[in-house]
């Protein structure tokens, strides 16, 4: 099969990869759609903490079952899917807490194990989520950006009414604003790249406004320092975007958070149950995704996904293995 595969980082190419075969409890998927984001852009540019080499890239990932393992019960050949990237092993103690996305053996799709830009992949049945029938691919794919929304704002403890800054209005910064709004909070996009900002109504400076929740949804360290000057008194700033390992460490005025009662807290990829609650807020249109799409590429077309989003020239981008 055609699969993009990453040897080190900053060097990979397209090239044949052996077609996967099902072990018992296991499923092989025909990739309709795998989204490209800003994340495997860095693990291609930069790599990943999780990263392990060589690997196929891609976490985003729906498409139909097209072989099953003897042991798989629940789906069916033709299936339409979703593929919850992770694997948790349910018994370590942060997947008895409820953070199975923070398993101790976690294994994730397109770092770990062989992911979705590739003609097919493997994927545990456990992993596998069936999609509705009221849904198309194209919206189905966002399941996975949007989990990661909503596990952020399930740690950030959001409430209705609340006031919510949001740094960055690429895909996630969209999402975490729509999932805020259907919550009933007040959300602001705060991004100086004025295509986005116009996107997303949103402003470019947040000089004298405050916010109860901060998000940040891009890799700057100047975005995270503004947020934190932005917090109101018990104000929560979510860490959702990394940062290079160059960037990683920022000055930190403790004595605000101190007096303030201020928090902050990470927010690291999804559990399954984020994954099932994005499909079903998508099915449910109470978060509207698909004019996020600005961009649709053939996997021979990988290098022109990659100058889109490193470029920053439209929103959602999407990889299409099994055209062309």
């Amino acid at each position: 099969m055609k699969a993009l595969i990453l040897k080190k980082v900053g060097l990979y190419k397209l090239d044949n990869a052996p077609q996967p075969r099902p072990g018992p409890d296991e499923v092989v998927i025909e990739v309709k759609i795998a989204g490209f984001c800003s994340t495997d852009l860095k693990v291609l540019k930069y790599g990943h903490r999780d990263l392990v080499l060589p690997c196929i890239p891609g976490e985003e990932v729906v498409g139909k079952v097209v072989e099953k393992g003897s042991d798989v019960e629940e789906i069916e050949l033709g299936d339409r899917v979703y593929i919850y990237p992770g694997t948790s092993c349910r018994v370590c103690k942060n997947c008895i807490k409820g953070a199975e996305n923070l398993c101790e053996r976690m294994q994730i799709m397109g770092f770990h194990r062989p992911g979705g830009f590739a003609e097919y992949v493997l994927s545990p049945q456990a992993s596998v989520i069936k999609i509705p029938d009221t849904i198309s691919f194209e919206e189905a794919v966002f399941a996975e950006p949007l989990s990661c929304c909503l596990n952020a704002i399930e740690l950030s403890g959001l409430k209705s009414g609340e006031s919510v800054g949001i740094w960055g209005a690429g895909p996630v910064g969209n999402l975490l604003k729509r999932v805020a709004l259907a919550l009933g909070a007040y959300p602001t996009i705060i991004e100086p790249y004025a295509p986005r900002m116009a996107f997303a109504n949103g402003i470019d400076n947040p000089a004298g406004l405050t916010f109860d929740v901060c998000f940040v949804a891009v890799g700057s360290p100047s975005a995270y320092r503004e947020a934190l000057n932005c917090l109101t008194a018990r104000g929560r700033l979510v860490i959702f975007s990394g940062l290079l390992n160059d960037q990683k460490y920022i000055e930190i005025d403790f004595n605000t958070i101190h007096y303030k009662e201020q928090s902050v807290v990470g927010s690291y990829g999804s559990c399954l149950r984020h994954a099932v609650r994005a499909l079903q807020l998508i099915e449910d249109k109470a978060v509207i995704v698909e004019d996020l799409i600005t961009h649709r590429f053939s996997l021979d077309e990988i290098e022109k996904a990659i100058q889109v989003v490193e470029e920053r020239k439209g929103m959602k981008v999407l990889i299409y293995p099994n055209s062309g």
